[in-house]
C-alpha cells in the first residue's frame, strides 16, 4: 500500500504535464499555427502515395515488367538539427526470396539537400557527393517494382533516414544489406511511405 501513495503522486504528475501539453497544442492550432517545439521528420512524394499502387513509371522496366522506371520525386521536412547527411532506401518485404529485394539505395546525400526529382537515379541530377548502392537486380541506381506475375500485392517502403555522419564508408558496390548495416549504425531519425 505504502508503494501505491508514493506512485499515485507521480502519476498525477505525469497526467497534468501531458494534459498541459494538449491544452498548448490545441490553443496553437485554433489560431492556425504549430507547435515548432519539435516537428516530425516526415517524407512526401509527387510520384508515389502511402498504401497506393506504384504508377507505370516507377515499375521496372525487364525482368518480365514494362514500367519506366523512373525513380520517384522525394522531399522531406524537419529533419532533426545534429542531421549531417540522408540516406534512402526503397525495400519490399514480399519478394519471394525469404529476405525480401532492395530496389534502391542512396547515402551521403548532404545534410543541406531535402529533395530529389523524379527519374533523378542514374544521372546528373542526382545530388553532388550522393552514391547509389546495388539492387537486388544486380545494378546501381534505382530498380523498379516488378511483382511476379499473379502473386499478391507487394510493399515497397521509401524510407528517408537523416544520419549523425557526412559520410557513410562503403561505395557504390555496396548491396542493400550492407548499406542497411551502415545506415542502422548513424540513424538518428527516418520517414517512410
Amino acid at each position: 500500500m505504502k508503494n501505491f501513495y508514493v506512485t499515485l503522486p507521480i502519476l498525477f504528475l505525469a497526467l497534468s504535464l501531458f494534459s498541459a501539453k494538449i491544452l498548448a497544442d490545441n490553443q496553437l492550432a485554433a489560431r492556425g499555427e504549430k507547435n515548432t517545439m519539435k516537428q516530425e521528420f516526415i517524407l512526401k512524394s509527387e510520384s508515389i502515395k502511402d498504401k497506393k499502387i506504384l504508377d507505370n513509371r516507377q515499375v521496372f522496366k525487364g525482368f518480365g515488367c514494362n514500367g519506366e522506371n523512373l525513380s520517384p520525386q522525394l522531399s522531406w521536412e524537419n529533419a532533426p538539427s545534429q542531421t549531417k547527411s540522408f540516406a534512402i532506401t526503397m525495400y519490399d518485404p514480399d519478394a519471394p526470396t525469404g529476405s525480401g529485394w532492395w530496389h534502391w539505395t542512396v547515402f551521403n546525400i548532404p545534410a543541406s539537400v531535402n529533395s530529389i526529382d523524379e527519374g533523378a537515379s542514374g544521372t546528373d541530377n542526382m545530388p553532388k557527393g550522393a552514391v547509389e548502392g546495388i539492387t537486388d537486380f544486380g545494378t546501381a541506381g534505382y530498380g523498379g517494382a516488378c511483382p511476379p506475375e499473379g502473386d499478391k500485392p507487394h510493399r515497397y517502403i521509401v524510407t528517408v533516414y537523416a544520419l549523425d555522419t557526412e559520410k557513410l564508408d562503403i561505395d557504390e558496390n555496396a548491396t542493400g544489406a550492407m548499406v542497411g548495416f551502415y545506415i542502422n549504425s548513424h540513424v538518428i531519425a527516418k520517414a517512410s511511405i
